[in-house]
């Protein structure tokens, strides 16, 4: 071939291969559309693990979709208050949110399913549930009627039992207690004498300080610790039965959700799963030397009796007798996951309580 034989045909080519990308860029385009939503958190963002769940989401959508699809976190306060943030999202006023579904019990005490339950599942149950369960389906099945569809996005793992100003030995020391306690833990503690307050995280603090409230449950170690709980209630109780694995939730208004691409749905379900395991982790890396630092600033540590938390169950149970009794919403989720929990914790006898415990003792005795 000469080379004017070649530089014809090369050019020929090169042609071609312009034309081929003009047509696919329309295409690609067309494939990833441009889209931004605003994503409202219940948290601040001081509170770098729980808040972090969102900038999971976000960071891991943008990076999918080559920066096509954006979300930006916005934290408790700044488009509206943390406790709202579910309504702002049903209401279309944001696209999509993250929180705890528990914190709109007052609209429907179906919500506080989605979260945790007193005396329900522990974190690893909780996701067996939701992802291999019937958990997301009933879930969204009640949440559709709310016009929002939800995905767990985050775990704490089970919470502490909370801050007091003074110290609870039996039953009669809860009587007259205002506590800051979110989702059904409020009216379980209620029956025990306590009077809950619904208090958004970063308002429990000052509301401590003040004499506003005399206790306070937010988390566990480490963020506790962030909002300086210690600093203002000595007394530091656990376990948090209230909160066994609770899911932090990202809800999406329901029509923005159905308008979605598909693969950008899958994206999105994706990012969430991502944030649901890294909030764990976090959590778990972080907790224990936190706690060390809490005991060694003066915090004390406390369990709550067998006595509080015999009747926190009795009380737990009767009420949920009750709901199920008014709520078929209610009824359905809850009969559903009690069904899976009873065999659970059956395997979880032979399998996590038998090996933890064995290395719960070996870390004691100074093996580890």
């Amino acid at each position: 071939m000469d080379r004017r034989s070649f530089i014809k045909k090369a050019g020929t080519a090169g042609a071609g291969a312009v034309a081929a990308s003009a047509l696919a860029a329309p295409a690609i385009a067309q494939e990833n559309p441009k889209i931004s939503w605003r994503m409202t958190s219940s948290f601040p963002k001081s509170l770098d693990t729980i808040f972090g769940g969102a900038e999971d989401i976000a960071n891991q959508v943008a990076d999918a979709t080559n920066g096509a699809f954006k979300i930006q976190p916005f934290a408790a306060g700044e488009i509206v208050p943390g406790l709202q943030a579910a309504d702002a999202v049903s209401s279309g006023t944001v696209e999509c949110c993250h929180t705890c579904s528990y914190y709109f019990v007052g609209k429907d005490p179906t919500y506080a399913i989605g979260t945790a339950i007193p005396f329900g599942l522990n974190a690893r149950l909780t996701n067996a549930w939701f992802f291999e369960g019937n958990g997301i389906n009933l879930m969204n099945e009640f949440y559709a009627t709310q016009g929002m569809f939800g995905l767990p996005a985050g775990n704490t793992g089970v919470q502490m039992g909370g801050w007091f100003r003074k110290e609870i030995n039996t039953l009669d020391d809860l009587k007259g207690v205002k506590m800051r306690i979110a989702g059904l833990a409020g009216r379980v503690m209620e029956k025990l004498g306590v009077i809950p307050q619904q208090i958004a995280g970063g308002d429990i603090y000052p509301a401590l300080e003040k004499g506003t409230i005399d206790a306070s449950e937010w988390v566990g170690p480490y963020d506790d610790l962030k909002l300086g709980l210690h600093k203002v209630a000595k007394y530091y109780y656990y376990p948090g039965f209230w909160e066994g694995g609770p899911a932090i939730h990202a809800f999406f208004n329901l029509e923005k959700w159905n308008s979605l691409p598909k693969h950008y749905q899958t994206i999105l379900a994706d990012a969430c799963t991502y944030s649901n395991t890294r909030m764990m982790a976090k959590y778990d890396m972080k907790n224990p030397s936190a706690l060390k630092q809490l005991v060694a600033e003066g915090a004390t540590l406390r369990p709550f009796s067998q006595e509080i938390l015999e009747a926190a169950f009795q009380a737990s149970t009767g009420l949920y007798g009750e709901l199920s009794a008014s709520n078929p919403s209610f009824k359905k989720i809850y009969d559903d996951q009690t069904a899976f929990k009873r065999d659970a914790y059956l395997w979880m006898q032979l399998s996590e309580y038998t090996f933890d415990t064995f290395m719960m003792i070996q870390q004691r005795s100074g093996k580890l």
